[in-house]
């Protein structure tokens, strides 16, 4: 952060609310606002959440392989997955991958909207509700040991707003617009799998 009004939402490469989703969710737009999100981990422990930060990167990295190889039929998510998932069938590295990231921002989103939603719940409670909601159904034994260790090692409430900025209701109603756009763009690539059961992942 360049200065001490400056938010954590201030200097991401790109903001979810930047997002173009008309005709389709931009494909460029997309990469750029979910490594910025992925930065959020680092504020909540890199450490602790070291097998979601890889897993993410992991994950935007097919997508933008495939839109580096296939510009012209990657302008969109929607465009992406389907022109994929038509030339390589279940072999489509990035659409198998962006579902992944997809679960992974429902379980990111639905805990900070619970958390914002619950002024005085802590992070480490809302990150569980969110995990047993989410995430916990695709994981095994390992995975989810793994997970509730992370979990527990979430940082204080007070401590992860500050990082966030410390004009607090600034940092409030950048974090909702933030959220709003997340959930938008979650919930529309969801839907584009539910209807489309034939990708078969």
């Amino acid at each position: 952060m360049s200065d001490a009004s400056s938010t954590w939402f201030d200097g991401l490469e790109r903001n979810f609310v930047d997002v173009e989703k008309q005709p389709g969710i931009d494909t460029k737009h997309f990469i750029e606002a979910s490594r910025s999100l992925v930065t959020l981990f680092d504020l909540l422990g890199s450490t602790t959440f070291g097998t979601v930060i890889s897993d993410m990167n992991g994950n935007i990295k097919k997508i933008n392989d495939r839109y580096t190889a296939a510009p012209d039929r990657s302008q969109t998510l929607q465009s992406l997955v389907h022109e994929e998932h038509k030339e390589l069938g279940k072999k489509a590295n990035a659409t198998e991958g962006l579902m992944w990231l997809l679960r992974g921002f429902e379980f990111t989103s639905k805990a900070l909207r619970h958390n914002v939603s619950n002024p005085d719940e802590e992070l480490a409670t809302s990150f569980q509700e969110s995990y047993n909601g989410t995430l916990k159904q695709y994981h095994n034994f390992v995975v989810k040991g793994i997970f509730s260790v992370a979990l527990k090692a979430t940082p204080y409430r007070k401590d992860f707003y500050e990082k966030l900025g410390s004009e607090k209701a600034r940092v409030d109603e950048q974090s909702v617009a933030w959220l709003t756009a997340l959930e938008e763009i979650t919930t529309i690539m969801q839907k584009e799998y539910t209807d489309n059961k034939n990708f078969g992942f």
